[in-house]
């Protein structure tokens, strides 16, 4: 890994004639975007932020599979007219490495031995990708080798303890907070270089604020300076350069980056935010943000029309300004054999953090498939667990993203003497379902772990369909029989 940090000659770039200026806008762009797509190597990911405050102006990452590539990528931009404008005020080199804390069989070659999920996370820490998120900060830290503490004296049994603690702050981060962590041993000043990536820089603030309270860092860690950045497009250059906002909101409208102007984040005034002790906790504003239908009035004002009409029916369907956990699910037409102990490696590892609630695997009476279902605190874990999700065999497609309008209820946990009962009511509403306007198709789903574990995906034209449905004298009829059977009330979720 390469971090090259580059500052801005302005006085030169001012005094510089226009056709200069162009030149160097246009041969940056090119060699940002070429190393963006990777178009120098055979594997790899580049990224450029915008940082701020005096030490630098830009900062270049790249991840290469070897020291010669990340060489001549550094190399190639001092051959563009952007590199006239620039010095390097510091740069940090770095590799990937598996912590010697994590398994015994991956240093003694019994890779077969380890769990699928296991050897996944392995394989992306040495194989990282630069995540999406718009914020970076950047630090360097050894170990102390001071006289009274010696980090480099404890037994293995000592360090390896401290870290599983160091390790349970950074669980409560899981979908906030990306980092990488790479060795630099021998190729830099420090001995680590780790690299926060977070969509809210708050969380960036937070984490290394509640990690300097935990006894790897506030007695054995040490610290170089710290970079934080703003991630923008190589297209955005030019308007980086001209002093312009970026990304520009060109951008961010196009791939849905960052928070809407006029968003209120709670960093602004003093009053009623505390970073001393406490710690900080910041107001990120709107509902919208964690609301997975978050949009305008009219439809947060039909949701809760929705919301309530369940209600009245004894169906729970949300918190009004929020869901108190957050599912993603995934379809698979993979072996249920196979896909089961493909997630059940997953799950251990999912297991490590707070947030997670639940993940499993169920399958369909219907159709030859299996729904991977995976219940988290907070919906950006969520979506985080649906991209190691989206890598397993066989996976078809995600919920929510069908056409058309999906509603899922999850979860009906039926009582274990009236399960029969409850597959049997399924088949009669299933008849039902087929004769009505805009219903495509529904099936009922099994937890495989747990048969009286079941939910039911449907799938309608529109959501008017869905609705005509629920108000229905039949289905009525369902949630007062459903009463007697189930041990508790359903939950339903939308999913548009």
């Amino acid at each position: 890994m390469l971090h090259d940090f580059r500052s801005i000659d302005w006085d030169a770039w001012r005094d510089a004639p226009e056709r200069e200026r162009q030149l160097a806008v246009d041969e940056g762009v090119t060699y940002l975007e070429d190393h963006e797509a990777v178009a120098d190597a055979d594997e790899g990911a580049s990224a450029v932020f915008s940082v701020l405050g005096h030490k630098a102006d830009l900062l270049v990452v790249h991840f290469r599979p070897t020291l010669d590539a990340l060489s001549t990528a550094e190399r190639r931009f001092e051959q563009t007219a952007l590199a006239a404008f620039t010095e390097q005020p510091t740069s940090y080199v770095s590799v990937t490495e598996v912590s010697g804390y994590v398994s015994d069989d991956w240093f003694e070659g019994n890779k077969d031995d380890i769990d699928t999920g296991l050897r996944r996370y392995i394989e992306g820490k040495l194989k990282p990708d630069i995540p999406d998120d718009e914020y970076v900060s950047f630090y360097p830290m050894s170990k102390r080798r001071g006289e009274q503490d010696n980090w480099y004296d404890l037994s293995f049994e000592e360090r390896a303890e401290l870290m599983s603690g160091h390790g349970e702050v950074g669980k409560e981060y899981a979908g906030k907070i990306k980092q990488v962590i790479a060795s630099s041993v021998g190729f830099d000043d420090h001995e680590w270089g780790v690299t926060l990536f977070s969509d809210d820089p708050a969380h960036i603030k937070d984490i290394v604020y509640e990690m300097r309270f935990d006894e790897a860092s506030s007695r054995y860690g040490e610290f170089g300076d710290f970079y934080v950045g703003r991630r923008f497009p190589p297209s955005d250059l030019g308007a980086y350069l001209d002093g312009e906002s970026v990304p520009t909101s060109e951008h961010e409208d196009a791939h849905a980056h960052g928070h809407e102007e006029g968003g209120h984040h709670g960093h602004g005034s003093d009053e009623g935010s505390h970073h001393g002790e406490s710690g900080g906790h910041h107001d990120h504003g709107s509902d919208a943000a964690g609301h997975p239908h978050g949009g305008e009035d009219g439809d947060e004002d039909e949701e809760e029309n929705i919301r309530g009409e369940l209600s009245d029916l004894n169906i729970y369907a949300g918190k009004p300004h929020g869901e108190d956990v957050y599912a993603t699910v995934l379809y698979s037409e993979a072996d249920a054999d196979e896909l089961f102990e493909e997630v059940d490696g997953l799950r251990k590892n999912f297991d490590h953090y707070g947030t997670h609630v639940k993940t499993a695997v169920y399958g369909a009476s219907e159709r030859d498939r299996s729904a991977v279902v995976s219940i988290w605190e907070t919906a950006s874990a969520a979506d985080t667990a649906a991209g190691f999700l989206s890598e397993l065999p066989g996976i078809v497609e995600r919920a929510g993203e069908e056409s058309g309008f999906g509603t899922m209820g999850m979860f009906y946990t039926v009582k274990p003497e009236h399960r029969e009962d409850f597959v049997e009511k399924f088949g009669v509403v299933g008849g039902l379902l087929d004769d009505m306007e805009g219903h495509h198709d529904t099936d009922l789903m099994v937890n495989q772990e747990d048969e009286n574990d079941m939910f039911i995906a449907s799938q309608w034209r529109s959501k008017d369909d869905a609705m005509g449905f629920f108000r229905s004298e039949a289905f009525r009829d369902t949630v007062s029989w459903g009463r007697d059977v189930l041990a508790d009330r359903p939950r339903h979720v939308f999913l548009a």
